[in-house]
């Protein structure tokens, strides 16, 4: 459906809206507000505009970024289209007219601030259909405890950019893993790697966030 193919260049290129300059070669046209608006009054369904646009668009903005074709801020921009368009269908979400993936808690480990790959993660999940709970940065292991007692069924995503707090992740993995054997468990950072994952009982690694996204659409294919 042509309409659902402008939307999802809209997202994949982070055209916002209309009045958006960036990017440059879709000055003046309309962007992901505006489609989305225009898709569900032509009677496209909320569920329809997600599977086949917003969802495909992220996917695609979450491969070029692991393979280095775009950057940081081109992400952030993609990510704002893309909520630029959820806005409109958040209401079917709360209503139950559109099903999620899932749940995904995610946050930074304590003692550390640093939020910018989180929130690259959670932005590209949560444009593949999840619903994300992100707890923010410096978040104490009981503040893990009890959104995974909140959501059951949740998969948790630890995030830490300081070696110095990897020990923190250790301890709140352990936690974790004591007291809710089944939960899955994703950690990310650039001071981890797999073998440290092995070494503290954690289920994955991803060096990127669509690594991310690719496992844990697996675990509900």
């Amino acid at each position: 459906m042509e309409i659902l193919e402008i939307l999802l260049r809209c997202v994949e290129f982070g055209k916002v809206n209309k009045n958006a300059p960036y990017p440059p070669d879709m000055r003046g046209q309309d962007g992901a507000e505006e489609i989305t608006q225009q898709a569900l009054a032509a009677g496209i369904s909320p569920q329809e505009i997600l599977q086949n646009a917003l969802i495909p668009a992220m996917e695609r903005v979450g491969i070029k970024f692991r393979e280095n074709k775009i950057f940081v801020p081109q992400v952030l921009m993609s990510a704002k289209a893309m909520h630029a368009s959820m806005n409109y269908l958040k209401p079917y979400f709360t209503s139950g007219q559109v099903k999620r993936k899932g749940t995904f808690v995610i946050g930074t480990v304590a003692g550390d601030l640093h939020d910018i790959g989180k929130n690259l993660v959670s932005m590209i999940i949560e444009g593949n259909g999840w619903e994300v709970i992100d707890l923010g940065v410096d978040v104490k292991t009981e503040k893990f405890l009890e959104a995974i007692q909140k959501y059951p069924g949740c998969i948790v995503g630890l995030s830490a950019l300081l070696t110095t707090t990897m020990p923190n992740m250790e301890a709140t993995v352990r936690k974790i893993k004591e007291s809710h054997p089944n939960t899955i468990v994703l950690i990310g950072g650039a001071p981890v790697n797999d073998d440290f994952r092995a070494k503290i009982g954690a289920d994955f690694y991803s060096p990127d966030p669509q690594g991310a996204v690719d496992y844990i659409n697996k675990l509900v294919a």
